[in-house]
């Protein structure tokens, strides 16, 4: 494994931690954030681009610190709901406050799963929250151009030869920000962090980051 993979690991590793951290929910304060959406007419329910579920935590996010910013978006799973292209069931945030010095994670999934996880939008209890580290920083909004369906694409284009002899290799995706990086990154990765592959696209440019 050569130091520049080991450096994104690291750098992945810490923000996985982070959301970790923050989904940890007191069970009286894990309620929905905003009315469910109701049932599509066309069909059951099926996996969605990580921007458009962003953008659907943001609004409500806004509503506990309108000085909130974003530190990760993470891909996750609804049995039943498949995976792929760049796109899932369900997707977590981690938003941020400087004045308040407080993290909240806000989870939005298309269709229900146990008690926990609710279709549309669930909010988390606060955290607190002691500032940008080197692994993990919170980013602006306007950084965030590229969807993730479409990072998917160049990573799988970067993933090519790998994946020719890993085929159906379960991919994970996360969004976030350290000092090593312009902006924020899709860190997209097959397999496992032993023995899989991570592929780095820039949010805002769209581009490898090597």
């Amino acid at each position: 494994m050569d130091k520049q993979f080991s450096r994104a690991v690291a750098v992945l590793a810490g923000a996985l931690f982070l959301t970790g951290c923050s989904e940890a929910p007191k069970p009286a304060e894990s309620k929905s954030a905003e009315a469910p959406a109701k049932a599509d007419p066309t069909g059951p329910p099926e996996a969605v681009d990580g921007g458009t579920a962003f953008y659907e935590m943001y609004k409500p996010a806004r509503a506990w610190a309108p000085d909130l910013l974003p530190l990760t978006l993470a891909s996750g799973e609804i049995p039943g709901i498949k995976n792929e292209d760049g796109k899932a069931g369900m997707w977590s945030a981690v938003f941020v406050s400087p004045s308040l010095g407080e993290a909240r994670t806000f989870v939005y999934a298309v269709a229900d799963h146990g008690s926990d996880i609710h279709k549309g939008v669930s909010a988390r209890g606060a955290q607190a929250w002691s500032g940008a580290t080197p692994q993990s920083r919170p980013f602006q909004i306007t950084e965030l151009s590229i969807k993730s369906e479409d990072a998917f694409k160049t990573a799988s284009k970067m993933a090519g030869a790998w994946l020719k002899k890993h085929p159906g290799e379960k991919v994970s995706i996360t969004l976030a920000s350290s000092a090593r990086s312009a902006g924020p990154v899709w860190y997209i990765m097959w397999g496992s962090r032993k023995s899989g592959y991570l592929a780095l696209v820039s949010a805002t440019t769209g581009l490898p980051v090597k």
